[in-house]
């Protein structure tokens, strides 16, 4: 695909990578500058991650070439995907990064071939790539979650989202966050992340809750209940302390709270 930005520069970093390095110019050769897209890439990469002995490389590359054949959507998901990561994670120096070594952006891509799998009467192998995916990347996505673009799954171990799931446009989410029912209800039963979220380390989002756009979930905290649009949280459980102080704290990743985004005595009562 000559008229893909993203592509062309995928190829010009392989290529320095592989003079560079001569350890990894086989890695270049047959994940990059032997394909034709990023979506052939992708495919040889993830497949060759995930093959088991009952199911052939070969098999799982065609799967994924047919799905984004199928669903031109899903190489525009994994576009937003990589620039997201590549804007966001100070980890990333470049877009080559993802593709090839960060296993929150190869789960999320592996997820998305599962979760169209499944839209597509095709929910046995959705479900044996899941269970690879949880396997291979510990990662537990499940194939009828909802996930739009322009995610950053930061590092990604332990990262689980239920059946009814849903998580919108730009939503930053770092490791070991559970998207999770809390055992006892049915049907709809996981939370809602809306856009431009930021949710830290360790946070455990349970329940058919609603995270309202651009807020921030600290580290840790535990979330069973609807928090506001542009607000922060946190603790065990977590209750709303103050604003978001960025618009987009998924863009920003700051973390930190400062003193003037907190609630007065007065705004708490």
């Amino acid at each position: 695909m000559m008229d893909d930005p993203l592509w062309q520069e995928l190829r010009l970093e392989a290529e320095n990578v592989a003079r560079r390095e001569p350890a990894l110019s086989g890695l270049m050769s047959e994940v990059i500058l032997q394909r034709h897209s990023l979506e052939e890439a992708l495919s040889v990469r993830l497949s060759r991650k995930l093959a088991y002995h009952a199911t052939p490389e070969g098999y799982l590359k065609d799967v994924f070439m047919e799905a984004f054949h199928a669903d031109p959507h899903l190489g525009q998901q994994v576009r937003n995907d990589i620039q997201a990561v590549n804007e966001r994670d100070p980890a990333c120096p470049n877009a080559l990064y993802p593709v090839l070594y960060f296993k929150g952006f190869q789960a999320l891509t592996c997820y998305r071939i599962a979760h169209h799998l499944l839209g597509h009467n095709r929910a046995d192998l959705a479900f044996y790539l899941q269970s690879l995916i949880s396997e291979v990347f510990t990662v537990d996505i499940h194939p009828a979650a909802r996930i739009g673009s322009g995610i950053l799954l930061d590092h990604a171990t332990s990262f689980v989202a239920g059946e009814t799931a849903l998580i919108e446009d730009d939503v930053s989410i770092l490791h070991e966050v559970t998207l999770g029912g809390t055992g006892k209800e049915k049907g709809d039963r996981h939370p809602k992340v809306r856009h431009g979220v930021l949710i830290g380390a360790g946070a455990k989002l349970l329940g058919n809750i609603e995270i309202g756009a651009c807020a921030k979930i600290g580290a840790g905290s535990v979330v069973l209940s609807d928090i506001p649009p542009h607000s922060t949280a946190v603790g065990v459980p977590a209750r709303v302390i103050g604003v978001a102080d960025e618009d987009e704290p998924c863009r920003s990743m700051e973390h930190r709270i400062s003193k003037s985004s907190l609630w007065t005595p007065e705004q708490k009562s």
